[in-house]
C-alpha cells in the first residue's frame, strides 16, 4: 500500500487539473467484479464530484440522504442519479440531479472530466463526473431527497490511511467493500469505491 507523507497530501486546484489531465483513464481495478457483471443490463446514472478550492486546499462536497427513502436511506452519497431521455449526456444527467437534489446551478459548474463508469450490485452503471464550484456555496437541498450536505478535504482521502474495505460473500462471489469514514460520517460502498479511484487517479 503506497502511504502518502505529510507534504504529499496537500494539493491544489492547479495541480488537481494537471494530475487528472495528465493520467490516462485505464479500466477501472474496482469495477472489475463478477459479481456486479452479472445482474444483467445495467441502467445508466451519473452523479457529480463537486469539489471546490479554499486557499491552497480542495474539499469535496457530498450528501447525506434522506431517512425515509426507500433506497440507501441516511448513506453518504454524491448528487446524482439514473439517465432520463431528455437528458442527452451524462454530464447534463448529473448536472441536473445536482440542480434538483441541492440547488447547485449548472452555470456554476466547471466540468473538469469524468472517471471510469462504476457498475452498481443495484443495477447501474455510475458515470462520476468531476466538477469544480464557488468556494461558500449556498447549497439548497431538497429536504425529500437529501438531509444534509456537508464537505471533506480531499487530503482526507488521499491519504490512504482513511481507506478500509472488508470482504464480503454474495450469491458464493467474493467482493470487496470500501469505506472512508469522515467523523460522524460512514462513507462506504459505491461512493467510498468512486472515491478511491479518483484518488488512484490523481495521486
Amino acid at each position: 500500500m503506497h502511504i502518502f507523507r505529510s507534504s504529499q497530501l496537500g494539493m491544489n486546484q492547479q495541480q488537481f487539473i494537471q494530475r487528472f489531465s495528465y493520467n490516462n483513464l485505464d479500466a477501472n481495478p474496482l469495477a472489475a467484479n463478477p459479481l456486479l457483471k452479472s445482474n444483467g443490463t445495467l441502467r445508466d446514472a451519473s452523479v457529480l464530484i463537486p469539489i471546490y478550492a479554499d486557499q491552497n486546499d480542495l474539499h469535496v462536497v457530498l450528501t447525506k440522504r434522506a431517512a425515509h427513502l426507500k433506497h440507501h436511506p441516511g448513506q453518504v452519497s454524491f448528487p446524482g442519479g439514473k439517465v432520463e431521455p431528455s437528458d442527452g449526456t451524462l454530464i447534463n444527467t448529473a448536472l441536473r440531479e445536482s440542480e434538483e437534489e441541492i440547488g447547485l446551478l449548472r452555470e456554476d459548474v466547471e466540468i473538469v472530466g469524468q472517471l471510469t463508469r462504476y457498475p452498481t450490485i443495484s443495477g447501474y452503471e455510475i458515470t462520476p463526473i468531476i466538477g469544480l464550484i464557488p468556494k461558500d456555496y449556498v447549497f439548497t437541498p431538497d429536504h425529500n431527497e437529501v438531509a444534509e450536505v456537508f464537505t471533506v478535504p480531499l487530503q482526507h482521502f488521499l491519504n490512504e490511511n482513511n481507506h478500509y474495505n472488508i470482504q464480503v460473500k454474495q450469491r458464493g462471489i467474493n467482493h470487496t467493500v470500501h469505506f472512508m469514514p469522515y467523523l460522524s460520517y460512514n462513507i462506504w460502498g459505491a461512493t467510498a469505491a468512486i472515491l478511491k479511484d479518483l484518488v488512484l487517479h490523481v495521486k
